[in-house]
């Protein structure tokens, strides 16, 4: 699975993240289906999926997902996973930090 980077966020703010494909897809291979998921790296927050809002769009070879709320203090692994026009099944994932916005 390749890591993708994923600046942290604050408890209040909501974001779109993109998880971009274009290195392990083929030429004129397309996304099929997409989904994103979360689940705690580390600390604690006993309903991780609740930062995820709505479903996840594709564009071209980007899998976008808006992410919202959760826990500060916390760091989540979110992954991307896709079917491909090729019957692939590929995924990406990264770890997204809550911050309290304070450098």
């Amino acid at each position: 699975m390749n890591q993708v980077q994923i600046p942290p966020k604050t408890a209040g703010e909501t974001r779109s993240i993109a998880f971009d494909f274009i290195s392990k897809l083929a030429f004129g291979e397309t996304i099929s289906t997409k989904v994103v998921t979360a689940s705690v790296y580390s600390g604690v927050d006993a309903s991780p999926s609740s930062i995820i809002s709505g479903s996840a769009t594709a564009s071209g070879t980007k899998v976008y997902q808006i992410v919202t709320g959760g826990v500060t203090g916390v760091i989540y692994e979110l992954t991307a996973t896709i079917t491909t026009s090729a019957s692939q099944t590929l995924t990406l994932s990264g770890l997204l930090a809550i911050t309290t916005g304070v450098v």
